[in-house]
Formats: structure tokens, C-alpha cells, sequence
């Protein structure tokens, strides 16, 4: 069918000679810097609290632990299929060489909406950060421009006031413009705010190391180890009040987005100087960096402070404050700043490049998606969309309640990831691999099972949510993308000239392509 034609690994190689290829410029250095850029933001300067104080206690420092683990397994996953086939895309190319075009065009439609309601998400963040800084300096802005006219009641609207986010608009074009300029300036601009927040977060491990109480530690686990439940019905563990999960392994769901960020490295595949060698290293260092960093943030956190007395909204700056040396509020708030603006660089830089290679396959626009400048070499025209959709989203409308929706979409993309390792491997056990997954089927198979416990270890409702945004993916998708598809376009020109036998991609049946 064609609906689940194939792209051969074959033709993905050959187009790696065609012309319109990015610029490669990202060396293993820059490449790890975006990786950790994308990871170390507001998941740990502001979800610590909320998970630690909510669902998980002390025991989230085993929450980051397993959400660690399960990512190191898709991690892998990642980077072997990164060093097969080094172009832009990331899981949804490596879907549609082995699940087919209607899973390609699913994930790909899951990875934009990733990014780009990341983006807007942490965005809003980063201007809360900013007036907290523009406060030290006794600036503060009209209430008409400092949070967006709406914000969510229990499920209802609910007027604030304001007429936008100033702040969350002007940094969002900002970022869009630097996007549009080209890949060496973004790469320079995030390892810049990267080695800022690093430097900070040590500072944070260092100095609150010295106030740590380990009678904070006790209860360790207060809500318990477990938390899973299938659409809202209690598995195992405790929920709260409102029905949600509450325990170790829900937190670990919870926090997963904090660690959103490591797959983005995988959509620069085109981009690197040696992607066969440096997509690999970019993928797991950072991923070990941020592990190791975000389970002593926790530890320092829960140790100088009682989880149920942290801050939710300014967990770590307000830790320091209520132990007497809130001198260092001012530095982690800067901190904080450069961290989650080096979040939004890397998303709103990835998705655009999704984008690049689902129009090179035909099922968006190739005359938009895929245009990339003559003179900057990046894809311009699907930045400026994705900026103007991030700066509408940010300025204007409440996003807390698409947080979890990012967990939930990411945890099914690297489902399809681990479940497409271990179909490569048997449909392409010759193919070079430059870097191999260990220790396969182990790594894959239990990615996809970790993803999936922590996929119903979240609220019921995401899953609904995540439904509903596949929903409006298939209607493009059928509307446009499988009228426009190319291999849709070639298989139906070979079952016209040779039969159905002579169709080079359809289902399971797949020889080389022709010439």
C-alpha cells in the first residue's frame, strides 16, 4: 500500500549527493554544546520544584535516574541510525526508511509541534526569568505587556488583563533573525549561553552542597515508588486529589521534558563535518553531561530544603534565599536567563529542519519548506513561519497546559525510533554502520518498553491531547501530502509502466530504486 511505502536506505544515501544541502559546519564540540543548550533549561531551574514538591519528593533524584536510562537507550537508538543516514530529519527519516510514509509523516507532524510548542512554552518562561532580573535592577514593565491575555483556570479561560508578552515576543524575533543568519552564528550564540548556565548550575552543586541537611532526605519516597495508570485508571501507586499520578515513576514522566533536547542533536546530521562519528558523540555525551548535572541539582535542592517548603515557580534561586545567601539569587536568575534562551535556539532550529525534509519528500511544500537560502544556506522561509507561530503563541495564549503534550509526543517518537533500530537491523544487516547500538535487541526493546511506562505514568488527558493533534496531522496529511508525496508519485508511475511487481517501494515488497 501506499501508505506505508518505504523509502530505501539506498535512495536516502543518493540524495545525500544531490544539490541544496546544508552547510557543514558542527564539529563534535558544537554539536554536544547544542545538545546540552537544548536539555539545561527550565527543566532545572524551574520543574525541580514543582516535580520535587508535587509528585516526587527526595526520590526524584531516582526519577531523573530512570528517565536518564530510558533516554540512554534511545540515545543509541539515535545515534546509529544518525551515522546510517546523515541527513536532516531525525526519527521521522528513520521512520520512513523502515515503518513507511504514513509513520514518517505522524512522527514528523509530532516532532514540529515538539519543537514549536516547546519553543513557545519555554519562551513564556524566559520572560518571567527576565522580569525577575529587570526587578533586581528596579525596572519593571506595564502590567499591559507582561504576560499574555489569557491564562487557564481549571480548564476554563480567563482574562488577565494584559494586552501580550512583551518580553517572550522580543526574544523570539530575536532568535528567529540570529536562526535566519545562519547555523556557525546560532552554534557560536548557544555554546555562549551554554558555558554560562553550565558554570552556573556547578555553582549551584558546589556552594548548596555545603548546606545540606540529610534529615531534608527522610521521607525519601513520601508518595510512593510507582504512579502508573492507563487512561486515568490507577495501575499502581498513589494519585493526588485530582486523580493524577503521584510517585518516583510518575515523576520521572513528569520531568521527562527536562531532558527534551538530546534528539534535536540528530536533525543537524546534514549540518556535521563527520556526522558518521560526531552525531554519535554529540548525542551521548550530552545526554551523560545533563544526567550526572540534573540528579545533583536535585540532591543539593532536596537536601538544603524540605521537598514540601520548595518554591515551584523559582526553586533553586529562592533555595539559596530562604538558606541566607540570597546573593546568589541575582547570579542564578542570570543564569537562568542564558539557559532556557540556549533551549529555544536549539528548538526553533530543529524544527525547521524537519520541515526541510518531509518538503524534499513532498508532503509539505517544497517551493516553501524547502527553500533554502543561496547566501546563508539555512531553510529561511520555514524559520520565519515557525518564529512568527512561536511568537503568536508566546505572546498571546496560555501554554500550561501543553506542557505534558510535549512528554507525551516525544516518548512516542523515540517509541518509533527503538522500534525502527531493530526493524533495520534485519531488513539492512549488511548496511555500514559507523556506529552500532550495543548489545541489540536489549537496548531497543527496552526503550520501548521504558517510553512506554513512563507514556502512562501521565495524566490520562495527554493522552487525549496527543490524539487529537494526530488527528489534524492526517487531515494534511490526506488533504495534501499524499497527493504531493514523491515516492507516492514514483510508485504510481512504476505500477503503471511495469505492474505491481515493478514497484520499487510498496509495503514489504522493496527492491533498489531505479535508476
Amino acid at each position: 500500500m501506499a501508505l506505508f511505502a518505504r523509502k530505501p536506505l539506498e535512495l536516502l544515501l543518493e540524495e545525500m549527493k544531490g544539490e541544496h544541502r546544508l552547510r557543514r559546519i558542527l564539529g563534535p564540540i558544537q554539536l554536544t554544546s547544542l545538545g546540552i543548550g537544548a536539555i539545561i533549561g527550565a527543566g532545572i531551574f524551574v520543574a525541580t520544584g514543582a516535580a520535587a514538591h508535587n509528585v516526587g519528593g527526595p526520590a526524584l533524584m531516582l526519577s531523573y535516574t530512570v528517565a536518564g536510562i530510558t533516554c540512554v537507550f534511545a540515545a543509541l537508538c539515535y545515534a546509529e541510525f544518525a551515522s546510517m543516514v546523515p541527513v536532516a530529519g531525525s526519527a521521522y527519516t528513520y521512520a520512513y526508511a523502515t515503518l513507511g510514509e504514513l509513520f514518517a509523516w505522524i512522527i514528523g507532524w509530532d516532532l514540529v509541534l515538539e519543537y514549536a510548542v516547546g519553543s513557545a512554552t519555554v519562551a513564556t518562561g524566559w520572560s518571567g526569568y527576565f522580569q525577575n532580573v529587570l526587578a533586581k535592577l528596579n525596572i519593571v514593565l506595564p502590567k499591559a505587556v507582561q504576560v499574555s491575555p489569557w491564562r487557564f483556570n481549571n480548564g476554563h479561560l480567563e482574562s488577565t488583563g494584559a494586552f501580550m508578552n512583551l518580553p517572550a515576543v522580543v526574544i523570539v524575533t530575536i532568535l528567529t533573525i540570529v536562526l535566519v543568519k545562519g547555523i556557525h552564528e546560532s552554534a557560536n550564540f548557544n555554546a555562549t549561553m551554554v558555558a554560562i548556565k553550565v558554570v552556573a548550575v556547578i555553582f549551584v552543586i558546589i556552594v548548596g552542597a555545603f548546606y545540606i541537611d540529610p534529615a531534608n532526605w527522610h521521607p525519601f519516597a513520601p508518595y510512593g515508588w510507582t504512579g502508573l495508570n492507563f487512561f486515568g485508571i490507577q495501575i499502581a501507586g498513589q494519585h493526588n486529589a485530582g486523580g493524577q499520578p503521584v510517585g518516583m515513576l510518575a515523576g520521572a514522566a513528569i520531568i521527562f521534558f527536562a531532558y527534551i533536547g538530546f534528539d534535536s542533536v540528530s536533525t543537524h546530521t546534514e549540518e556535521a563535518r563527520n556526522p558518521q562519528r560526531d552525531v554519535p558523540i554529540g548525542i551521548v555525551t550530552s545526554l551523560i553531561v545533563c544526567t550526572v548535572l540534573y540528579i545533583a541539582v536535585v540532591a543539593v535542592l532536596t537536601g538544603m530544603v524540605k521537598y514540601d517548603s520548595l518554591d515551584i515557580n523559582a526553586p533553586v534561586s529562592l533555595a539559596f534565599k530562604q538558606k541566607g545567601i540570597g546573593w546568589a539569587e541575582a547570579i542564578i536568575a542570570c543564569a537562568g536567563v542564558a539557559g532556557i534562551t540556549s533551549v529555544m535556539l536549539v528548538m526553533m532550529l530543529s524544527a525547521p529542519r524537519v520541515f526541510l525534509a518531509m518538503a524534499r519528500d513532498g508532503l509539505v511544500s517544497r517551493k516553501f519548506f524547502g527553500d533554502v537560502h543561496p547566501k546563508f544556506r539555512t531553510p529561511w522561509k520555514s524559520t520565519i513561519l515557525i518564529g512568527s507561530f512561536v511568537i503568536l503563541m508566546s505572546g498571546f495564549l496560555p501554554l500550561d497546559f501543553l506542557l505534558l503534550l510535549t512528554n507525551i509526543g516525544t516518548l512516542f517518537a523515540f517509541v518509533i525510533v527503538c522500534t525502527a533500530v531493530l526493524i533495520m537491523r534485519k531488513k539492512y544487516p549488511d548496511a555500514e554502520r559507523p556506529f552500532r547500538c550495543p548489545w541489540v535487541p536489549f537496548v531497543p526493546i527496552m526503550g520501548v518498553l521504558c517510553c512506554l511506562m513512563l507514556m502512562f505514568s501521565l495524566p490520562w488527558e495527554n493522552w487525549w491531547r496527543l490524539f487529537a493533534w494526530m488527528a489534524i496531522g492526517l487531515v494534511i496529511y490526506f488533504a495534501y501530502g499524499r497527493k504531493h508525496s514523491v515516492m507516492t508519485v514514483n510508485l504510481s508511475r512504476e505500477i503503471a509502466e511495469h505492474g505491481a511487481g515493478g514497484a520499487y517501494v510498496s509495503g514489504t515488497h522493496e527492491t533498489a530504486p531505479p535508476a
